[in-house]
């Protein structure tokens, strides 16, 4: 009888644990609202699609897709960490009539979808409102056309990159903005905004960015 009442209170607490495991992570300190700026992730499509995952998109890469720069995400940023996964009264699913406008810039609803449930939430924006603002986000960068108008693969610093982007888009510093990779391969920007748009430095963003000197970007043609 003891090792059968044993078995059962280790079932409980696997159960228990499992459950804990899987459920979302909502910080008590996160709250929606409560940031200091917005990071818009830029994403290299190319990169993406020529790994595994992008072989599950074919929204994002299927042959007759040929996107360069889509948005990975626009994310609430503190100047030390990040609020995630924040309490709201918005649903957690975004329905298709919500998110498929979008697909211009974020070419799939499991992005948005995922988007929204981390880091949307934490804007205290609605679903709507946040995708507006994604939209607004990315209106505001202009993008470098001997990036996007690549037939093969380039090789380019990282400061090469970034200066691409600071060269054409007046205010955008060195220190707004941050080159991340995939191994050596270009993976995406990330520019630190106001909530109102406005370009504006992130130390501990620009300092997480990769440094290398030869990073290669696959053509997006």
């Amino acid at each position: 009888m003891f090792r059968s009442i044993f078995s059962k209170l280790i079932a409980l607490t696997a159960l228990a644990a499992s459950t804990f495991a899987i459920a979302p992570q909502t910080r008590a300190e996160d709250k929606a609202g409560a940031f200091d700026f917005y990071v818009l992730a830029l994403s290299w499509s190319p990169t993406f699609c020529s790994g595994e995952r992008g072989q599950k998109s074919p929204q994002q890469c299927g042959t007759d897709k040929k996107f360069s720069f889509i948005v990975h995400g626009l994310w609430p940023q503190n100047e030390s960490g990040y609020p995630q996964s924040c309490a709201s009264s918005e649903p957690r699913t975004v329905p298709d009539a919500v998110g498929r406008p979008y697909f211009d810039i974020m070419p799939s609803m499991g992005l948005i979808g995922h988007q929204w449930r981390k880091h949307g939430t934490c804007t205290g924006l609605s679903q709507k409102d946040y995708l507006e603002k994604i939209r607004s986000a990315y209106n505001k960068i202009k993008l470098p056309q001997d990036l996007t108008s690549l037939t093969t693969a380039g090789t380019f610093s990282a400061e090469v990159i970034e200066q691409k982007f600071t060269e054409i888009n007046p205010g955008l510093t060195a220190d707004s903005i941050a080159v991340n990779c995939e191994a050596s391969k270009f993976e995406e920007v990330r520019i630190c905004m106001t909530k109102d748009l406005g370009f504006r430095p992130c130390t501990q963003v620009d300092r997480g960015g990769c440094k290398i000197k030869r990073i290669t970007v696959p053509p997006a043609q």
